[in-house]
């Protein structure tokens, strides 16, 4: 089914997961309007955006390399990784992919030939034929790129703000807490008042409050800079002791198939999300204005 025409597949993969049916024509709630993005907006920008290695030109062009993780290097294969020249802790994730990351604590822990087999698979997928068609890393390069490891003092994991922009405008932030221990996510207006929705049960919500950072101003401004010109894109930091760190630039969230809770905010948050116009005779959008 993988193989199936985009927009045959988008209806069956959207049906299938929402038990709604996608209107591709006229598109209202987030979810279908992230389908028609898969099936019709192609700039080839987005291939570099979505490489977590090659975005980072971008990101300096955008808004300084003052912001970027220091890097180690980036393979194509497991056998290029320099283990010995590491250090005791640092970040392996796939270029082309999503979720394929390696948090190493202590190198000389790590079982390198197990590794380096698990590497190989994560070489060996594809983004958009592994999942939904997410157009946006059909093209991108197999590679592994290593971090550095980061940290924030007294906690054990790092707090994650995801923020949604809507031509260039940030509307609200997804908060990710605690992925180590006790994991919560909640949605937050950018002076952090909780929203009232979610993606999710609320036993697994976040906090009502959370703590605002110092460079929380800075993050809403910087995403906002990075998503200059963009119909729609998720633009994730860190906040390091009060440093901002960029994550990564996200065009199709839960990949178009977890609902918002109220269903109400399906539609409302849809109506953020506006949809540039196909031309006449065209098959989809590869202009980037």
């Amino acid at each position: 089914m993988r193989f199936l025409p985009p927009k045959f597949y988008a209806k069956i993969y959207y049906e299938y997961h929402t038990r709604k049916k996608l209107n591709l024509e006229k598109p209202l709630e987030f979810n279908e309007k992230i389908q028609w993005y898969k099936v019709y907006y192609h700039p080839k920008i987005l291939n570099q955006l979505v490489d977590k290695y090659e975005v980072r030109e971008y990101v300096e062009n955008k808004i300084g390399k003052k912001y970027l993780n220091e890097i180690y290097g980036v393979f194509n294969t497991p056998n290029d990784i320099p283990y010995a020249n590491l250090p005791q802790q640092f970040v392996v994730k796939a270029t082309h992919t999503s979720s394929h990351n390696l948090i190493v604590l202590n190198k000389e822990e790590l079982d390198f030939s197990k590794a380096n087999k698990l590497f190989k698979k994560w070489l060996g997928k594809n983004q958009y034929y592994r999942i939904g068609q997410e157009w946006a890393y059909k093209d991108v390069k197999p590679r592994l790129i290593i971090e550095k490891f980061l940290k924030e003092d007294k906690k054990i994991s790092l707090t994650d703000y995801k923020f949604y922009c809507f031509d260039g405008v940030a509307k609200f932030v997804n908060i990710h807490l605690d992925r180590a221990e006790n994991h919560q996510k909640g949605f937050y207006d950018l002076n952090l008042k909780a929203l009232p929705f979610q993606r999710i049960s609320s036993d697994k919500s976040a906090a009502p409050e959370v703590e605002m950072p110092e460079n929380f101003n800075e993050m809403v401004k910087l995403a906002e800079i990075l998503a200059d010109k963009i119909p729609f894109v998720r633009v994730d930091f860190y906040s390091i002791e009060g440093k901002t760190i960029f994550g990564e630039m996200t065009f199709y969230p839960a990949d178009g198939r977890k609902d918002f809770y109220p269903d109400q905010y399906n539609k409302i948050i849809g109506d953020y999300f506006k949809l540039p116009k196909l031309k006449k005779g065209e098959k989809n959008i590869t202009d980037f204005n």
